[in-house]
């Protein structure tokens, strides 16, 4: 594994769960969030089980000057930066005609516009050392017809399909790490109680599970990562039904 890795979204869920496991192997961790306070915990948490490096930078990923400050940091020479793990996101309701356009056009520009300057600001050093790891945090979502959120996914998962084709046999790996829904507050953000987002139980990972999975993928150098067999199955079946019945049951779930 590579010596230090830079998160964004670290300051809870999946994000936070790559710095928990990356510190654990013995990296340094950046952690990228807009919320001083909880990233301030998760700083603590990994210190106490033993880690040294961890910097913390607060930004918000969609104020230019902020996220500038993270490009900052990605291109740093003095203190390299091997991993990127692209996890900010958030999920917007599935009535596209009922959202708020403003609100569509911030959620395009953090799930693709941001993660694409932040791995255009990356690559040129890690081509450069001739090593490095990019992780895009995408979703099933992006194998089905499913809102904006999956069109954004879809995005994220090609792109790191084709740059670990292209930039793999320089020593530069791109993973898009591809769950399904997971144990975290992403639910919760989107206004959805516990038990309330429709989703069958058996269908729930474990967020400590997903990284693990997904880590082995990306030390593998693979392309894309679907940390679950029942997901695997589920994209499998997806890419030969008809679009229609793919999206009705894709909607089941928030």
């Amino acid at each position: 594994m590579a010596r230090t890795a830079l998160i964004t979204g670290a300051s809870s869920g999946l994000g936070a769960e790559f710095a928990r496991q990356l510190a654990a192997r013995g990296m340094d961790v950046v952690l990228v969030a807009r919320s001083r306070a909880a990233l301030d915990a998760v700083a603590t948490e990994i210190r106490g089980a033993g880690a040294s490096g961890v910097e913390v930078l607060v930004a918000d990923l969609l104020q230019p000057d902020q996220r500038d400050a993270v490009v900052a940091r990605l291109v740093d020479a003095q203190h390299p930066i091997d991993m990127l793990v692209n996890n900010a996101g958030y999920g917007l309701d599935l009535s596209f005609e009922a959202n708020d356009i403003d609100e569509e056009v911030r959620h395009l520009s953090l799930h693709v516009e941001v993660s694409m300057r932040l791995v255009r600001a990356v690559l040129p050093g890690m081509l450069q050392r001739g090593s490095g790891r990019i992780v895009n945090v995408a979703s099933v979502a992006g194998f089905m017809p499913r809102g904006t959120y999956g069109a954004a996914k879809a995005w994220l998962l090609n792109f790191s399909r084709w740059a670990n084709v292209r930039y793999g046999p320089e020593g530069v790996t791109v993973t898009a790490v591809a769950p399904g829904f997971v144990h975290t507050n992403f639910h919760e953000r989107l206004g959805l109680p516990p038990g309330e987002e429709g989703v069958p139980r058996g269908m729930w990972l474990q967020a400590h599970r997903v990284v693990s999975e997904a880590l082995r993928d990306v030390a593998r150098g693979r392309s894309v990562s679907i940390p679950s067999l029942r997901y695997k199955a589920l994209v499998t079946l997806a890419r030969l039904l008809p679009d229609a019945l793919v999206q009705r049951a894709a909607e089941r779930g928030r």
